[in-house]
């Protein structure tokens, strides 16, 4: 029986691979040389950043400019990321820490991918690109520097890893990199967490540790912009309060849901565009959100989808001060307590209806209401005393002045009553 060599394109595709270089190789052939899909070589959100770069007629093969950056750059870009930069001081110094040894490099990039943050670690001669490419000021989005972990994070919304050649570019081959996204109260990429090495590969999950360090900024930013309403947090247990682990929801002075956190929509079971009301979403009506605010220690709550949790409130100034005293309610408890052994009842008026399911009681007065009458009955226990009203209420006396101010110019708005 005569035999015949196989041709190349007769031998079969290596099913297994040694590495995953070797399938990352094999799905740039693929993809750049033969024009096919590499499904299951990638990861999906690389396949669909090679395609926007393909798309936007970008070459593989050639090298990506990192410009010089003009101070003036450097300085409108940080001046708009204040805030986003205050929120991530303490995470990022944190991360820089843990990470000192390893030679990487911890990057924060605002909505549209420029650095506003380097860790300033000096690296090593081999690593001259990643000194380049991590200045402040440098654009990282997809449309400059093609696939990388903080491109499709601002892309896709979710945290993603973008190791070696699964880079666009060939160049960046050596990098990489593991990225978070960060979003405000409007739901929005307000940035980026990001890390990078050059050379070496992690040693640990990178990509879980980018995105706790995320979600902990992202907290602290939500509630920075938060001004004047009420943030809930709750967990199904109460350690777990205060950490990126806690799920945050922000309340309006009407009683509407401005956001939520990922947790809280996890452990809610909703979005916050399906729900309207604190009462649809928590089952609390305005008054019983103010009483937690009241509150020093985590309450129970019981979820109207069942789940019980621990959860407390706060309602801060814009100035960050707590008016936790400025609820003038009584402190009762979320839950009622266990009932008390049966008396007879003395006769009493008729309970008012429940409210409704997806509003709270029209008669129920907002938080400006509250804030507004405990500080004109601060004030007159004072004698119009504006410094002593202030340190009794807690707050600077800023503070009181813009509340004053918005007071009288809300009070000239409403037109007299017929």
């Amino acid at each position: 029986m005569s035999t015949r060599s196989l041709t190349s394109s007769e031998i079969p595709r290596q099913l297994f691979f040694n590495s995953p270089e070797q399938r990352t190789a094999l799905a740039r052939q693929k993809f750049f040389e033969e024009g096919e899909r590499p499904s299951g070589l990638v990861s999906e959100p690389v396949i669909q950043s090679w395609m926007r770069c393909y798309r936007a007629h970008h070459q593989p093969d050639k090298p990506v400019a990192f410009d010089e950056v003009s101070h003036s750059r450097v300085h409108a870009v940080l001046n708009r990321s204040r805030q986003l930069l205050q929120a991530a001081d303490h995470e990022l110094s944190s991360m820089e820490t843990a990470l000192a040894g390893i030679g990487c490099r911890v990057l924060l990039t605002d909505g549209q991918g420029v650095i506003v943050h380097s860790s300033a670690h000096p690296l090593s001669a081999p690593q001259r690109l990643l000194q380049v490419a991590s200045r402040v000021g440098i654009n990282l989005a997809e449309g400059r520097v093609g696939t990388t972990a903080p491109g499709i994070a601002i892309h896709s919304g979710q945290a993603c890893s973008v190791v070696g050649a699964e880079h666009f570019f060939d160049c960046l081959a050596e990098f990489r990199c593991a990225a978070a996204p960060i979003r405000d109260v409007q739901g929005e990429i307000a940035g980026v967490l990001d890390v990078t090495i050059a050379t070496g590969r992690f040693d640990f999950d990178a990509a879980s540790v980018v995105e706790l360090c995320a979600t902990a900024i992202e907290n602290r930013l939500l509630q920075a912009q938060s001004q004047e309403h009420v943030v809930l947090q709750f967990q199904a247990h109460p350690s777990l309060l205060g950490t990126p682990l806690e799920a945050l929801v922000g309340v309006t002075g009407n009683g509407q849901v401005a956001w939520l956190n990922r947790v809280a929509r996890r452990l809610t079971g909703v979005d916050s565009a399906e729900v309207s009301s604190a009462h649809q979403l928590l089952g609390l009506d305005l008054p019983a959100l103010l009483r937690l605010c009241r509150q020093a220690s985590p309450q129970t709550l019981r979820l109207p989808n069942g789940l019980g949790v621990w959860v407390r409130g706060q309602l801060r100034a814009p100035d960050g001060a707590d008016f936790r005293h400025a609820v003038s309610l009584p402190s009762t408890p979320v839950i009622a307590p266990p009932e008390a052994t049966p008396t007879t009842p003395e006769p009493t008026a008729p309970a008012p209806e429940a409210p409704s399911a997806l509003m709270a009681p029209p008669s129920a007065p907002s938080l400006d209401t509250h804030t507004r009458q405990l500080i004109e009955n601060t004030l007159r226990d004072c004698g119009h005393n504006i410094a002593q009203a202030a340190r009794q209420l807690g707050v600077s006396r800023g503070t009181l002045y813009r509340h004053l101010k918005r007071s009288a110019s809300n009070t000239q708005a409403t037109p007299p009553a017929d």
